[in-house]
């Protein structure tokens, strides 16, 4: 034979004992009839056994005088797990007569009897396993599956109704030991079946009278739930006015402060505006002046640039026609020369003064050429070289009519050589007088041309300035129009925040209204239940008169009932009916519940 576990065997007693005890107890608290004592033995064996249950498999603790095994620690334990259960664990320390950890543990089952949650506690105890492993083997009951068994069991322990008084007893010192002849079946319990049934319906019936009270109980807590949140809504919403209220005072005083601000801004623009349109106006005008200052300048100035480009285009082609004058002078001096070679030697004197006369030529050229780039004002002078041309045009030809007649007489010829030659000497001398005062008036146009550049860059520098004040003014005049935009802004700010308060205030007297109706409202529905709670509908059979024309009721005359305040009436006294959506077809009420509910309806009151 396989030898058991003896720890298993001692958890099947500790079972097997449990459930006859917590039979017992049932059949004989049925049986007895009323609330159970102290004194009653089955339910002090039933708290023995419950002892031995926690005691089993239970750790040994070490404390400085000896060694602690008490079940104490894991019913402590319940108070975390479970907070309803925080007001047996302080009454039981508050119990002047237990000193030992045994006695607060057995006081404590006691009250957990008495209050009908033992297993509920238990079970809470028992899910924790990983806090049961701190107190409890692994092989202890409240560990194993048998555990869970006796909390189920524990559960019928609610029908029984427990009257213990723990204070004066003492738990300390009792000796906990299992009585079994109280377990041995005896005739009588034959005999008391019947009467344990009766006593089961009566039970059953306490049991449903005890289970409609608490959920009356838990309606009026709702009930009275409800009444707070609504005092708790409504001081708050008295709150939220005065809050309100403050605000818009706080606002309002704010509106002051920025229309002041906004008349102050209004005034320092105006003036800083008026301020500027004078400088402004001002500057303006001198601009002006000295706008028409600088135009009559650059126009006298284009003017005198138009004439001496017209000066130079004259020189310019004039000098041209010297040049194509002094072309046909020279070829007509190589034709000259070569009648003079061939017919006599007294031409060569004439040909030296010509050679003589074209180098002076070629020098004036060379001087004319020089003088290109600022020849202005020259028109005498162009004048008298005309003249001067004319005068050497007339002196050829008289050379060619020598020359023809040279033939014939060399002897006046050659005087007129002579004469011609100082001619040419005195001639060249006032050219080159002359050629000396142009490039003197050469000189002086140059300088005039540097003064007139440099009073042209003032010119610009002066133009220059005035630009940038002008750019400065159209800057300021930008500033001052966003200064305007600003202000317009703020206008339309300040007319949105007085929006908004007369938006609020209006919110608020209708919320002021709405509360009021609502109070009002309330008030007619707590006289209306107060109406309502002292009157009882009358039986059919008690009423046998019409309350409102106190006649007897027969076939013709029918009796109603009113579903509002539950009166009897006839059919001939009130014809007054109301559509319920509960109901398809119409009910019945009395004159003047229809008119109070007509009025309710009127006033959207429930």
């Amino acid at each position: 034979l396989a030898v058991k576990d003896p720890t298993a065997v001692e958890r099947a007693n500790l079972l097997n004992m449990a459930k006859l005890s917590i039979k017992g107890l049932i059949e004989s608290a049925l049986s007895f009839g009323r609330t159970l004592d102290s004194d009653y033995p089955p339910l002090q064996q039933f708290f023995v056994v419950m002892e031995h249950c926690l005691k089993h498999g239970l750790k040994v603790r070490k404390s400085f005088l000896s060694y602690n095994k008490t079940i104490w620690g894991p019913l402590e334990l319940v108070e975390k797990l479970y907070p309803e259960a925080e007001e047996i664990a302080a009454s039981v320390r508050d119990l002047p007569g237990l000193k030992t950890p045994l006695g607060r543990a057995r006081a404590w089952l006691r009250l957990a009897l008495m209050q009908k949650k033992m297993a509920d506690y238990l079970r809470c105890l028992i899910i924790q396993r990983d806090l049961l492993s701190e107190f409890y083997e692994y092989h202890a009951l409240m560990m194993e599956e048998e555990g869970a068994v006796i909390v189920g069991l524990l559960v019928g322990l609610n029908v029984i109704d427990a009257n213990l008084c723990v204070k004066g007893e003492d738990l300390d010192s009792q000796v906990g030991v299992i009585d079994f002849s109280m377990y041995l079946k005896s005739d009588d319990d034959v005999g008391g079946k019947e009467r344990n049934v009766q006593i089961a319906a009566i039970l059953d019936q306490k049991n449903y009278v005890e289970e409609l009270n608490r959920q009356l109980n838990s309606t009026v807590s709702s009930l009275h739930a409800r009444v707070d949140s609504l005092e708790k809504s409504n001081t708050k919403l008295i709150e939220e006015l005065a809050i309100a209220k403050n605000n818009i005072i706080k606002l309002q005083e704010e509106n002051h402060q920025l229309r002041s601000e906004n008349t102050l801004i209004l005034m320092k623009t105006q003036h800083h505006l008026e301020a500027t349109k004078v400088d402004v106006e001002a500057e303006l005008q001198t601009y002006k002046h000295s706008r028409q200052g600088l135009d009559e300048m650059y126009n006298e100035a284009r003017r005198q640039l138009r004439e001496e480009s017209q000066l130079r285009q004259d020189m310019e082609n004039e000098l041209v026609v010297q040049v194509s004058m002094k072309h046909e002078i020279e070829l007509a001096m190589k034709l000259l020369e070569k009648d003079i070679h061939e017919k006599q030697d007294t031409l060569i004197g004439l040909r030296q003064q010509l050679d003589e006369v074209k180098a002076i030529n070629v020098e004036m050229y060379q001087k004319l050429q020089v003088s290109e780039d600022a020849m202005k004002e020259k028109n005498e002078i162009i004048g008298r070289l005309e003249d001067k041309t004319n005068q050497i045009n007339a002196t050829m030809k008289q050379l060619e009519q020598r020359l023809q007649q040279a033939e014939k007489a060399q002897m006046e010829a050659e005087a007129e050589d002579e004469k011609l030659k100082q001619e040419y000497v005195t001639k060249s001398e006032s050219l080159q007088k002359e050629f000396s005062q142009k490039e003197k008036q050469l000189l002086q146009l140059e300088t005039d041309l540097k003064i007139e550049k440099e009073w042209r860059q003032t010119l610009e520098d002066d133009l220059q300035k005035e630009k940038d004040t002008v750019s400065h003014l159209r800057i300021e005049t930008q500033e001052i129009i966003n200064l305007k935009k600003e202000f317009l802004k703020l206008q339309e700010k300040n007319k949105q925040l007085k929006r908004i308060c007369q938006d609020q205030e209006a919110a608020l007297q209708e919320l002021a209204s709405k509360l009021s109706e609502s109070k009002l409202k309330i008030e007619d529905i707590k006289e209306a239940n107060k109406a309502l709670q002292g009157q009882v509908w009358l039986k059919d059979k008690e009423a046998t008169h019409c309350k409102l024309c106190e006649k007897e009721f027969s076939l013709s005359k029918r009796k109603h009932h009113c579903r509002n305040c539950g009166e009897i009436f006839c059919n001939a006294c009130s014809d007054n009916e109301l559509p319920l959506p509960s109901s398809p077809k119409p009910v019945r009420v009395c004159d003047s519940c229809h008119a109070m509910l007509i009025q309710r309806c009127s006033s959207n009151v429930p």
